[in-house]
């Protein structure tokens, strides 16, 4: 079997866009113990909220999907296991308010605590820093992020261990450099 490491975090600018937060150990990722839930009704509501339209909606889920109306999912609030804030300029003092979802698949009876890893000049609180489970499939919601950037990109994580399981989530402020501000077409079909 191949082995593979992960990435050292390094100061080239791509920092957690590099190399993301998935599992590097396949066999780890059949029993991650923690879940971000977001089901098929979140991705449409995300969808309709970054413009997609009826016709392409229905290329991606093949059956008609009519958008709810626009504002209620923004990328900060779709359930998904990283954080990423654009900040407006770099030494901008920042606060950003994350809700997420989790759900214990691990065992009854859990505790999860949260550490985080982060720079200095980032400040990331995460309330409530500890879940405890008591049915399996229980769900319980946490994590607000602030300070001051002072670089073009800052980049941190969170990680929820009980002992057994440990689930990493990748957390990144930038600053929009003109580089990302460049679109890339988004080919469906």
């Amino acid at each position: 079997m191949a082995r593979m490491l992960a990435k050292q975090m390094s100061p080239d600018c791509d920092a957690e866009f590099a190399y993301g937060a998935g599992q590097i150990n396949p066999i780890k990722a059949l029993y991650p113990g923690l879940v971000y839930d977001a089901n098929e009704e979140d991705y449409i509501k995300f969808l309709c909220d970054q413009g997609l339209n009826m016709s392409m909606l229905l290329q991606i889920t093949e059956s008609i999907v009519d958008c709810p109306e626009r504002g209620h999912m923004t990328p900060r609030n779709l359930n998904y296991p990283s954080f990423a804030f654009k900040v407006p300029r770099i030494k901008h003092h920042l606060n950003a308010r994350f809700k997420r979802i989790v759900t214990d698949v691990g065992l009854p009876m859990s505790t999860y605590r949260a550490f985080v890893t982060a720079p200095k000049e980032l400040n990331i609180s995460v309330t409530a820093n500890v879940l405890s489970f008591t049915p399996l499939g229980e769900k319980q919601n946490f994590i607000t992020i602030n300070g001051k950037l002072k670089k073009s990109i800052g980049s941190a994580s969170l990680t929820w261990g009980d002992g057994k399981y440990q689930v990493r989530s990748p957390i990144v402020v930038f600053y929009e450099r003109e580089r990302w501000k460049e679109r890339v077409p988004i080919y469906i079909g």
